[in-house]
């Protein structure tokens, strides 16, 4: 019935510790590495390919693409680089596809002299300025879309899209699942939260991506089948699927990376038991920026994310039954009642002292980052036991009235 994917984007340190970005890197670095990498005849067609073949193997580099005033292709500024699975039959199988993928590029990229980190925004450099500025064929191009006319904003962000497909589900169910979803974004995207640094130190909240990107950038999007069903939107929450094999998919992109790749299963659990949910009565086409800012700032301290976050996982269980994923709920059940994030960890490592790039290694390090065989074990020095590798169930009261029937729209 259900179908999963996975879409894991990493950033890089060079050996010298310093983060490795658009400032001082080349896309041709990056790209020598992916082009190490080996490419299968089997995952296409279902494999999307640009039109410009740089997305094109499981792993591809993430960057900003410059034109010509008369559209021809430059090259690009560097980012990072994406890992993709192929589509799976289960949770556990797009999940264990990745953690072998991923640990192949890690390898692949610490011989070339990078190592993948675990973060969700660049620590250093807050926004991407293109150099030289946009012709006027590019600014047309941009404003093609939302998407692209915010592209500028993807170069110091990195974070998953999580996506899944139900067979049989027509254009108009899909719609409807990504407005429930992208209503209840903010309340469960704390579950990820990994952002906490901006400017070189200390941001002040959980999630410097979520603060900036979501309202902006969507929280989902729809692939449907026929473009005539598209919502116009800003940003988008529809889009035409390319390929026969995008048709149905429902991908949800506001989650934080995670650092232990095993995280990408609960919130997958998740989010199929919030398809599968109809007791929800919200609904948005483009994100609450507001709330998910507050989200950003308190994650599950705030008293409506937590009743919210409470709510959504209660959905997704019920409606999950006694499906075997419903286990995998647990660790968000434990992160809830004790209001942690991700993000929590990050920052009682940073305040442990040293770099920050020495604390994304070390973080990375006992998270299992890049790793075939799972999470590590465990970070030493004072900090705290990362909360995504808790696996017991818990259910006290969360201190947030949670409203019966499911959450309805905030004001």
């Amino acid at each position: 019935m259900f179908r999963f994917a996975i879409e894991h984007e990493t950033a890089l340190l060079r050996t010298d510790g310093s983060f490795a970005d658009f400032s001082n890197t080349t896309f041709d670095e990056l790209q020598s590495v992916v082009e190490r990498l080996p490419e299968y005849a089997a995952d296409y067609p279902p494999l999307h390919v640009d039109e410009l073949g740089i997305k094109r193997k499981r792993w591809y580099v993430e960057g900003f693409a410059r034109f010509s005033d008369l559209g021809r292709y430059l090259g690009s500024d560097a980012k990072g680089i994406e890992t993709r699975t192929i589509v799976h039959p289960t949770i556990a199988s797009a999940v264990h596809g990745l953690r072998e993928d991923f640990a192949v590029l890690a390898g692949e990229s610490r011989a070339a002299g990078f190592l993948p980190v675990p973060i969700s925004f660049n620590p250093f450099r807050s926004a991407f300025r293109p150099r030289p500025p946009l012709n006027g064929w590019e600014r047309e191009h941009r404003h093609a879309s939302p998407e692209r006319r915010t592209a500028v904003m993807h170069m110091a962000t990195y974070g998953p899209d999580l996506n899944l497909s139900v067979a049989g589900m027509t254009d108009g169910e899909m719609i409807d699942v990504a407005r429930r979803l992208t209503f209840l974004s903010p309340y469960i995207v704390p579950f990820s939260f990994s952002s906490p640094f901006a400017g070189g130190g200390l941001w002040g909240g959980l999630s410097r991506r979520t603060h900036g990107r979501t309202g902006r950038r969507p929280a989902v999007l729809a692939f449907l089948r026929d473009r005539r069903n598209l919502l116009p939107s800003d940003p988008s929450l529809t889009v035409a699927a390319r390929l026969p094999a995008e048709a149905g998919r429902i991908e949800f992109k506001a989650f934080d990376t995670c650092a232990d790749l095993g995280l990408y299963a609960s919130l997958l659990a998740l989010l199929k038991g919030l398809v599968l949910d109809r007791r929800t009565a919200g609904r948005r086409t483009t994100p609450d920026a507001r709330l998910h800012q507050r989200s950003s700032l308190g994650g599950f301290d705030d008293p409506e994310i937590r009743a919210g976050a409470a709510a959504s996982l209660d959905a997704a269980e019920t409606a999950l039954g006694e499906d075997p994923d419903r286990d995998r709920l647990g660790p968000l059940w434990t992160m809830l009642h004790a209001r942690v994030t991700p993000a929590h960890t990050i920052i009682e490592a940073s305040r442990q002292g040293g770099p920050i790039g020495e604390v994304l290694r070390d973080l990375g390090e006992a998270a299992g980052y890049g790793s075939a065989d799972g999470p590590g074990t465990g970070i030493e020095g004072g900090c705290l036991l990362a909360p995504w590798r808790h696996t017991g169930r818990s259910r006290p009261a969360l201190g947030g009235p949670v409203p019966a029937g499911g959450l309805h729209p905030v004001p």
